[in-house]
């Protein structure tokens, strides 16, 4: 057997890392365990859709606003059950990275009186902030579009699509830390 010359070897090495572990999106897929079993991350990045969406004051915003940050935006409905059940996670996360360059957008699909509902649900679950989207078009400007709720999407500071997550999860866990982190520690 011939033995590999010693320059030759940590070329083949800078390769492995440069191809294999410094892959951003390959460390997301590594990350999808425990809680997190169920995220996608996303083949194709996409930017986050450019439609606009309102505050419990009736302010107009966009994903846009939110460039800069790790954003976790959680499309979500009143009368979804296991929404409500992930909210909470979604308030623990958002107390975790305080101060931080993080933002958890949770954006509500209801209308009329599920809207003022979930209103005051967020309000119980500080310091989430309510959003809200009742004509579920930005449901159907992501790209996928959100089919199911909740849908959570992640996007990194650049306003990017990151990865995805159907269903509810624990986004409170030390699984969803370390995706936020790693989303955190990219440039």
């Amino acid at each position: 057997m011939k033995k590999i010359p010693t320059a030759l070897a940590g070329a083949l090495a800078l390769l492995y890392a440069l191809t294999g572990c410094s892959n951003p999106a390959r460390g997301l897929k590594d990350l999808a365990t425990g809680s997190m079993a169920k995220l996608e991350v996303s083949a194709s990045p996409a930017p986050a859709p450019a439609t606009p969406f309102k505050d419990a004051l009736g302010r107009s915003h966009t994903l846009a606003d939110f460039k800069g940050k790790v954003a976790i935006v959680n499309v979500w409905a009143n009368w979804c059950a296991p929404c409500k059940e992930e909210i909470p996670s979604l308030a623990k996360l958002a107390i975790a990275y305080e101060g931080r360059a993080v933002a958890v957008v949770p954006i509500s699909v209801g209308k009329g009186d599920d809207e003022a509902k979930g209103q005051a649900f967020i309000a119980r679950n500080p310091p989430l902030v309510f959003y809200t989207e009742p004509t579920y078009q930005m449901a159907f400007a992501f790209r996928p579009v959100v089919q199911d709720m909740p849908t959570t999407i992640l996007y990194d500071r650049h306003g990017v699509e990151r990865a995805r997550l159907m269903g509810g999860a624990d986004w409170s866990s030390a699984d969803a830390r370390a995706v936020i982190d790693a989303l955190l520690a990219e440039k």
